[in-house]
């Protein structure tokens, strides 16, 4: 194939359009390529030719741009409802909302956005008598910013580029210097840049190639950061920058020679310590230096395989959240809190402080002085543990069935106030103090939602038998007057990977959908972890396709309960959860009316066997390793790209970003030019590239609203829903 045959097609395309009469998909040739194993197991790759890791093939373009046109041509008559969903959208959000500020060494610090603008504004004002976090919202509610010194307008930085975002941003202890990591293309090689607060004027050098992380010294001079690879991206060093310095002189503070760890940055909560942690699947490891001096680093507890920890430095002492044995030799499945001496240099050091549980899942904590907050899950939800220095526990009390909540920014550990976040598939994000001596607490911020009633929309919690008898967590929505007599569209979403648990929260566009008369449902399958660690460890590795058949039981079991019409299902899914898609597609095409696939990592046995790829070494032990046969035959009985056959698929939107670092663009478009040779139906096939963009999509708060219009159009057509 050549690039002229198919921007000729797009040409075509376009005339078949204009003349009323359906499109022509493109049809991307086939060239011979063999994907081999170490043991000798081969595979027939056609389209593995559409990768090009520079992204400059003008075939390979011009095959995008085509399926692009296509796509353009398919959706035009939709433009009109497209629009509705997305003025309906823009409709429910406040266009000049902010962040609640929080107090850090002095200053206040937020966010803010501006009337018709994509981006924030990252702002702080100077702390003074009067000034809280209700005061400085009030201000910015009224537009009044006198006194606010204006970190970085995200939108003067954004202005000419399709693509830009500030991935995070640190002051110098004595909030003289800012430094913030920036990326301009979508595939998280990030740049970090610096200004001095009190000239306004930048530093001449940039730090190229390198993570979001950043962490000062306590001089206000050096800054930690952490250094890419440039071809796997993958984060191996940590280097460290004295302002005013050529950066290629940066000396290497530490270096992983293992490439299945990935690596971060952080101080303590006490300020004391710089850290260094490296984690995998099923392991990590900490390294800790004074922030004063931070020139030697200290192994907190050496790496073992299947033995997680994370830990925190307060009060004299270390706190760690570990899967380590107990001290009776059972395991911590569900992770316990232990506690260390400072000088701590092996995990005998450790001693049990808050004990395991099968029946609880502890995910975090925050360290006060006279308090300890725990995030945890129980029964599927999640919940906060309040350990009091007496001992006593309490816990914080949700309003609803269904519902998500979880530790807030807490910057400060002198206080009696917990700020914690509160959400539902009904009720906007909510961000409240709690004061945990006297039970009082205050609302400082709910999500502004524009002509929103809750009290319009029902919530429940359900529960779905798998086939293996495992019952599974189900959160659904509906606008009231809804009757679960079988007839309904119903839109069903899950990930079901990585250990991540999708929690019920609120949505401005699901709204759309709720007010058409569908139903809205998150299936918690295995893989996430939702009901603790045993949950995540039956949805990967040997037990992954639990995942698939989960969500396939869930949608057997909302139409038996009369939430959907059989032929009035949707799916989405999106990275993990879209290779949770094209598994679905392959095993049940039936139950689905349309499919909704985002970034979808559909071609797993390939990718798995290439370590040079972003990811592919971190992730042997979620997905496995095909080199071993084991692990190859296993993950060849569900790699969506693998198990395509000729038989009738549903309606499908595919997305990528050409610029993904996470699930590469060629996954879905090897997928659909594969699916477009075998699919007997008449149902239409999707697939929009974003040029400009990579795993999160385009990029400023607006573009995305647009990106899901058009999908969900797409759906509400497939449906029949008006």
């Amino acid at each position: 194939m050549n690039s002229h045959v198919l921007i000729a097609g797009l040409f075509l395309m376009s005339s078949l359009a204009s003349a009323q009469t359906p499109p022509t998909p493109p049809d991307a040739t086939k060239q011979s390529h063999v994907v081999k194993t170490p043991f000798g197991a081969e595979r027939q790759d056609p389209y593995y030719w559409l990768r090009d890791d520079n992204r400059e093939n003008p075939a390979m373009l011009a095959y995008l741009q085509a399926e692009n046109a296509y796509a353009d041509a398919m959706l035009a008559p939709l433009k009109p409802v497209q629009d509705r969903l997305y003025d309906e959208t823009v409709a429910r959000i406040r266009q000049d909302d902010a962040s609640v500020p929080f107090r850090e060494r002095g200053w206040w610090y937020y966010a803010r956005f501006e009337t018709g603008k994509d981006y924030p504004v990252h702002a702080r004002r100077k702390d003074a008598p009067g000034l809280d976090a209700l005061s400085i919202q009030q201000a910015n509610a009224a537009g009044d910013f006198a006194g606010e010194e204006v970190l970085l307008d995200v939108n003067q930085l954004a202005a000419g580029k399709d693509y830009y975002s500030v991935g995070g941003y640190e002051i110098t202890p004595d909030n003289r210097v800012l430094a913030w990591a920036d990326d301009s293309n979508g595939r998280r090689q990030y740049s970090i840049r610096f200004r001095n607060l009190a000239t306004g004027q930048p530093y001449p050098e940039t730090l190229e190639g390198v993570a979001p992380d950043l962490v000062w010294a306590d001089d206000n001079q050096t800054l930690f950061y952490v250094e890419n690879d440039p071809e796997t991206l993958l984060t191996v060093r940590v280097k460290k920058h004295v302002l005013g310095t050529d950066p290629k002189h940066d000396p290497i503070v530490y270096e992983e020679e293992d490439d299945s760890f990935y690596m971060g940055i952080d101080r303590t909560r006490d300020e004391q310590f710089i850290l260094i942690g490296v984690s995998s699947t099923v392991s990590d490891e900490l390294r800790y230096a004074p922030a004063a001096d931070p020139r030697e680093f200290t192994v907190l507890a050496p790496r073992a395989r299947d033995v997680e920890y994370d830990a925190d430095h307060f009060g004299g002492r270390w706190v760690i959240r570990t899967n380590d044995r107990n001290q009776d030799g059972t395991p911590a499945t569900n992770f316990k809190l232990v506690t260390a001496a400072d000088g701590a240099t092996a995990r005998k050091d450790w001693q049990d402080w808050i004990a395991h549980r099968d029946d609880v899942l502890i995910e975090g904590f925050e360290l006060f002085d006279g308090f300890t907050a725990i995030a945890e899950r129980s029964g599927g939800l999640e919940r906060l543990r309040i350990v009091h220095a007496d001992g006593r526990e309490t816990f914080v009390a949700a309003d609803e069935p269904a519902y998500s909540m979880g530790l807030e920014v807490n910057s400060e550990p002198a206080t009696d106030w917990l700020r914690y976040s509160y959400t539902s598939m009904t009720t906007p994000a909510t961000t409240y103090a709690l004061n945990v001596r006297s039970g009082e607490r205050r609302t400082l911020k709910q999500q502004p939602v524009p002509g929103y009633d809750p009290d319009r929309y029902v919530t429940e919690r359900l529960w779905a038998t798998a086939r293996d008898g495992t019952r599974i967590p189900v959160s659904i929505v509906y606008r009231k007057g809804f009757e679960k007599n079988g007839t309904a569209a119903l839109l069903q979403y899950a990930y079901g990977s990585y250990g991540l648990s999708m929690d019920p929260g609120f949505s401005v566009t699901t709204v759309s959908l709720l007010d058409r008369g569908m139903a809205y449902a998150i299936a918690h399958i295995r893989g996430g972890q939702e009901m603790g660690r045993r949950w995540y460890e039956d949805g990967k590795l040997l037990h992954k396709k639990n995942t698939f058949t989960d969500f396939i039981d869930v949608t057997d079991f909302l139409v038996k309960e009369g939430y959907a019409a059989p032929d009035r299902v949707a799916a989405h899914g999106g990275s993990a959860g879209g290779l949770l898609m094209g598994a679905i597609a392959n095993m049940a095409p039936e139950k689905y009316r349309v499919i909704l696939s985002q970034v979808p990592f559909v071609d797993v046995v390939t990718t798995m066997l290439d370590p040079s790829i972003p990811l592919t070494t971190n992730e042997y032990d979620e997905w496995g390793n095909p080199e071993q046969k084991a692990f190859y035959d296993y993950i060849l009985t569900y790699s969506p790209y693998d198990n395509l056959e000729a038989k009738a698929y549903p309606a499908m939107f595919v997305g990528t970003g050409l610029w993904d670092s996470q699930v590469q663009y060629w996954e879905p478009a090897k997928y659909v030019a594969r699916l477009r040779d075998l699919n007997t139906s008449a149902e239409p096939v999707i697939f929009r590239t974003n040029m400009e963009a990579g795993h999160g999509g385009k990029s400023g708060r607006f573009r995305r609203y647009r990106e899901q219009a058009e999908m969900y159009a797409f759906m509400l057509d497939r449906l029949d829903v008006h």
